[in-house]
C-alpha cells in the first residue's frame, strides 16, 4: 500500500507539473471546449458595430496596436482612470484613440460574459477582433493564438517612448519598432494600417498652416492635397474632433492604396511622408505599392508577431469582469 501511495503521489507531481506549461501556452482552438460560441459571437458583434459605424475597423486596429506597442498585447490600454490612477488609455498619445473601437470591445465583451461567463480575456478579445475586421474590410486573414490573460496594471506613465508619434524622425520610429523585435520592413507594413481610419485636424495642424517662413504647408505635400487639407481642417481650433482619412483615395478598405499615395505627396501625417523620404524604408513602400500580395503576406506576419508581444498567460494576470476596470 505504502508503494502505492508513493506512486500515486508521484503521478499526482507528475500531472500537475505538466499541466502548468499547458496553461501558459497559446493555441489556435484555447476555447474550443470552454466557450465553443466565442468566435461567431465575436464576428456577430464586430459585424454589426463595423455596419452602424464604418470607422470601427480603423479605430481598433489602432486600439490593438496601441496596446500591443507599449506593454505588450495584455488589454492595459482598455482600462479606465480612477481617482487614484491614470491609466493608459489618458496617456497624452492615447487620449486621440476612437471611441469606436472601444465600444467595439464592450459589446463583444458584455456578449461573451453573457454566453460564458469569466471565460474569454479582453486581451484575446481585442486581438481577435482586430483580425475580423481587418478582413472584413477588405485585408488579410490571419491567425490569432488565444490565451492571453489581462493586465492588473495600467498606469498613463508607462506609455511615453513606447508608441510611434507622428513628429517624430523616422530614426526614432524604426528605433521603437525594433526595441520590439521588428525590422524596418514588418515597421512599414504594419504602418499600411494607415490605409484605413483617420487623423485628426490639430495632428497636422503644423504641417498645413505656416509651417515655415518659406512655405505655408509642408513641401512634402502635393500642392492641391495641401489645399484641400486646409479647407477640411479650418476650423478645428473650435472643433478639435474635425479629422480627414489616412487613405483619400479608398479610406474604408483594406488595400495597398496607403502605400501608392505616399510617392504622389498625399501622406496625411509627417510619419507617412517620411516612410517615402527615407532611404530606409523607401524600397519597402515601393515594394508594397507594386504589389498588394506582398503587402498582405508582409502585413498579416507582422500582425501575427505582435499579437505575441509581452503576452501574459497562465497564472498570470486575469480575466477581467469588465474591459473598463481591473476585478
Amino acid at each position: 500500500m505504502e508503494g502505492a501511495t508513493i506512486l500515486a503521489l508521484f503521478l499526482a507531481v507528475v500531472s500537475v507539473v505538466l499541466v502548468r506549461p499547458s496553461e501558459s501556452r497559446l493555441s489556435l482552438d484555447y476555447y474550443q471546449h470552454s466557450c465553443p460560441e466565442f468566435s461567431k459571437i465575436i464576428q456577430d458583434t464586430i459585424t454589426n458595430k463595423q455596419i452602424t459605424s464604418p470607422t470601427a475597423a480603423g479605430a481598433t486596429l489602432r486600439l490593438f496596436l496601441h496596446d500591443c506597442l507599449a506593454n505588450g498585447c495584455d488589454g492595459s490600454v482598455l482600462i479606465s482612470s480612477t481617482f487614484f490612477n491614470k491609466a493608459e488609455r489618458d496617456a497624452d498619445i492615447n487620449l486621440s484613440l476612437p471611441g469606436d473601437g472601444f465600444d467595439a470591445i464592450v459589446r463583444a465583451k458584455t456578449a461573451l460574459e453573457l454566453a460564458c461567463p469569466n471565460t474569454v480575456s479582453c486581451a484575446d478579445i481585442l486581438a481577435v477582433a482586430t483580425r475580423d475586421l481587418v478582413t472584413m474590410v477588405g485585408g488579410p486573414h490571419y491567425n490569432v493564438f488565444l490565451g492571453r490573460r489581462d493586465s492588473r496594471v495600467s498606469k498613463a506613465s508607462a506609455i511615453e517612448g513606447h508608441l510611434p508619434k507622428p513628429t517624430m524622425t523616422m530614426s526614432q520610429i524604426i528605433e521603437i519598432f525594433a526595441a520590439k523585435g521588428f525590422s524596418v520592413r514588418e515597421m512599414v507594413a504594419l504602418s499600411g494600417a494607415h490605409t484605413i481610419g483617420f487623423s485628426h485636424c490639430s495632428q497636422i495642424s503644423n504641417d498645413i498652416y505656416n509651417n515655415s517662413k518659406f512655405s505655408q504647408y509642408d513641401p512634402q505635400y502635393n500642392p492641391r492635397f495641401a489645399a484641400g487639407l486646409q479647407r477640411a481642417c479650418g476650423d478645428y481650433k473650435k472643433n478639435p474632433t474635425l479629422s480627414v482619412f489616412n487613405d483619400i483615395m479608398t479610406p474604408n478598405k483594406f488595400d495597398n492604396m496607403y502605400f501608392q499615395n505616399l510617392p504622389k505627396g498625399l501622406g496625411v501625417l509627417k510619419s507617412d511622408r517620411g516612410l517615402f523620404s527615407d532611404p530606409r524604408t523607401r524600397p519597402f513602400v515601393e515594394e508594397f505599392a507594386a504589389d498588394e500580395n506582398k503587402f498582405f503576406q508582409a502585413f498579416a506576419q507582422a500582425m501575427q508577431k505582435l499579437g505575441l508581444v509581452g503576452v501574459q498567460t497562465g497564472r498570470k494576470g486575469e480575466i477581467r469582469r469588465r474591459c473598463d476596470q481591473i476585478n
